[in-house]
């Protein structure tokens, strides 16, 4: 018996992987990515307790759930319960090529409100197209029986019934499982943070054909709209200036303070000559440079480049620009 596990690497889906275990059920994770959430915590964890893994990435599905949620956002544009919905569904359809028999997942009922009451884990199993076949352990007693407990596939007296946010019992399971180290529950999908939202609905109203490589960039630096279509990200320290630069692509500008340290900046769409004069105080304002001292920018578009002159602004001065 096999089944396949949505696995982000946090404590929960940990714990969810053990109990079916321990049921003699072999078990793979699925691990999703996209600009939004990375995977290296579940390799981590999945590594820790020899756990095989698939990396599966989901950011062509997502985007299109993001622009058009059929059940809505949370506090941010974290379409929750289509995405996950999204995952159990690719799971579900992988279930034939990887001879397996069902799914599990980490899911406590109640834990989170929005997302994980009765209602939105009936939900996402149903509109997943897999509903019979989806199993959450550390809760299974409190939910209708499914097809792996209906067969015998696995106890149902041998899983649990958690609910609520407690993390006490899931400690205390660790403990027993022999599990000392694991991820802290925190953090997650950047659709949940307010400034990548905001940066987000910014990319969406200006730009309807956006790629995945505008999405990264919504983690990175500091955003400013200088017109309809011409945006400009100010690099905050080294790590980003250099992933920044990694991320120009034709047709864009980059901009840099020639005689004092500063950011990386990045300017994309069409600019008009007030547009790169104001990107070129926005790169100067971000540097090194004292106030109110004229100093070189360095433009560069393509094979040409050339200095502006800029002048440091106050930070306030920007703030009507930025998103």
């Amino acid at each position: 018996m096999k089944a396949l596990a949505l696995f982000s690497g946090g404590l929960d889906s940990i714990l969810a992987v053990e109990l079916i275990r321990e049921q003699g059920v072999s078990v793979v994770g699925i691990c999703f990515e996209s600009p939004f959430f990375m995977a290296d915590k579940g390799i981590r964890s999945a590594h820790a307790i020899g756990l095989p893994l698939k990396v599966v990435d989901i950011t062509e599905d997502l985007v299109k759930i993001v622009l058009n949620p059929k059940h809505g956002y949370g506090k941010g544009m974290n379409p929750c319960i289509d995405c996950h919905a999204l995952m159990f569904t690719v799971t579900g359809e992988m279930l034939g090529e990887e001879k397996a028999h069902f799914i599990i997942s980490g899911e406590v009922l109640g834990q989170r409100p929005m997302s994980q009451n009765l209602r939105s884990l009936s939900t996402v199993s149903h509109s997943s197209g897999f509903q019979a076949l989806i199993l959450r352990p550390l809760s299974a007693k409190l939910l209708p029986e499914t097809i792996p407990e209906i067969k015998g596939w696995v106890k149902r007296e041998n899983l649990l019934g958690l609910s609520g946010r407690s993390r006490r019992p899931q400690i205390e399971l660790a403990r027993r499982f022999g599990i000392g180290e694991y991820p802290p529950s925190a953090g997650g999908c950047l659709l949940t943070d307010k400034v990548v939202s905001r940066r987000l609905k910014d990319l969406i109203s200006c730009h309807g054909d956006f790629s995945r490589r505008d999405l990264v960039l919504l983690k990175v630096g500091r955003h400013f709209r200088l017109g309809k279509t011409a945006k400009i990200v100010v690099g905050r320290d080294q790590r980003e200036n250099e992933l920044i630069d990694s991320q120009t692509r034709n047709g864009d500008t980059l901009l840099s303070v020639e005689s004092f340290p500063g950011p990386t900046a990045l300017v994309t769409g069409d600019l008009s000559g007030e547009d790169i004069q104001l990107a070129a105080d926005i790169t100067a304002s971000y540097s090194d440079a004292p106030f109110g001292e004229s100093v070189a920018v360095r433009v560069t578009s393509g094979h040409k480049g050339w200095s502006v002159r800029a002048m440091k602004r106050e930070k306030g001065e920007l703030r009507t620009f930025m998103i």
